[in-house]
């Protein structure tokens, strides 16, 4: 069983995604010993955002720059992470109604045609389905269903998708909602958070 713990947050130890991110993958472990877990930390360990010269790469061509070849292994690395893990755990906070833009770099790597998905003459297909996704999710504001930001939200909707498309169906958010409007609000945020990872692990 393999487990691929991200985190995308550029808060470090205040960060609220990190911390549930972190209990979620301890929940795993605690259920299964014998997990192996593979750590990437897309704020201290950025994967290069997509240009031009990632692309040519893609299609064979070999990049000039030593940091561009580093870059493209790196996102290489990344995808062969993805593929390889049974369970994925991402730490995924809203910036301004969406993901950050080094989880987003992150997820350029992985869609990837012919390996995360293929289109066929009857649509597309996902190709890595067979995985399990945890999503610990952060909000500053209130933006689940029925509260007027509800349509402003990018963040867990992208992250569903992007996976569906990918065919992953089994995707799961553990969700702290408005943990910037207020220490205690915040509290109540995490405690309902780690009660729903308890419940995940079992």
């Amino acid at each position: 069983m393999r487990l691929l713990h991200i985190d995308s947050s550029i808060l470090g130890a205040a960060s609220v995604s990190r911390q549930l991110s972190q209990a979620i993958v301890a929940a795993e472990l605690a259920a299964n010993p014998h997990i192996e877990i593979t750590r990437l930390d897309l704020a201290g360990q950025e994967i290069g955002h997509l240009t031009g010269q990632h692309l040519a790469a893609a299609h064979g061509v070999v990049p000039e720059a030593a940091t561009l070849a580093d870059d493209v292994a790196a996102g290489n690395a990344a995808l062969e992470a993805f593929l390889a893990a049974d369970i994925v755990v991402i730490g995924a906070p809203m910036y301004n109604f969406g993901i950050p833009s080094q989880l987003k770099a992150w997820i350029d790597r992985l869609a990837v045609a012919g390996r995360t998905f293929r289109y066929t003459e009857n649509g597309v297909e996902g190709l890595a389905g067979g995985k399990r996704v945890i999503i610990a999710s952060s909000r500053g504001g209130m933006y689940g269903a029925g509260t007027p930001m509800e349509a402003l939200d990018h963040q867990e909707t992208y992250l569903r998708s992007v996976f569906n498309f990918f065919g992953v169906t089994d995707v799961a958010f553990i969700r702290a909602e408005g943990v910037a409007l207020g220490e205690e609000q915040r509290k109540q945020a995490i405690v309902a958070a780690e009660a729903e990872i308890a419940k995940l692990a079992a």
